[in-house]
């Protein structure tokens, strides 16, 4: 597994829990912190009380969509909210959304997630 050079703070929102669990540990091990969610409004609320470099956003919550919390951060005040925003879903990206997540989204990752890949992405220059 590839490294990232600098620590990185992850919101994840999944409303699958021990796969939101797992992906806490692993970024963890990698020596990123990070803080699960398991609903948009539990995500929302997250970001309002913590400052976040990235965010994991299931599409499917069972309160409102993933392109909607998405949709949110992004117009949250530019300072507060996450730079970077990565889907993550049981489907391809073509499968997942339109070009309405495309847009909101910096990338998309298809579950179970490939960590080396998300690796890549919490490491590239922000």
């Amino acid at each position: 597994m590839l490294e990232s050079l600098l620590p990185v703070n992850v919101l994840i929102v999944d409303d699958n829990e021990a796969a939101a669990d797992l992906l806490q540990e692993l970024l963890t091990l990698q020596d990123h912190t990070a803080r699960c969610t398991y609903t948009a409004q539990q995500a929302m609320d997250a970001a309002a009380e913590e400052r976040f470099d990235a965010a994991l956003i299931d599409l499917t919550l069972p309160d409102f969509p993933g392109t909607e919390v998405a949709r949110r951060l992004r117009s949250a005040a530019a300072d507060r909210g996450p730079r970077l925003l990565v889907a993550i879903s049981g489907f391809s990206e073509e499968e997942a959304a339109g070009a309405a997540a495309r847009n909101l989204f910096d990338h998309h990752l298809q579950k179970p997630i490939d960590m080396g890949e998300l690796s890549a992405i919490l490491s590239a220059p922000r």
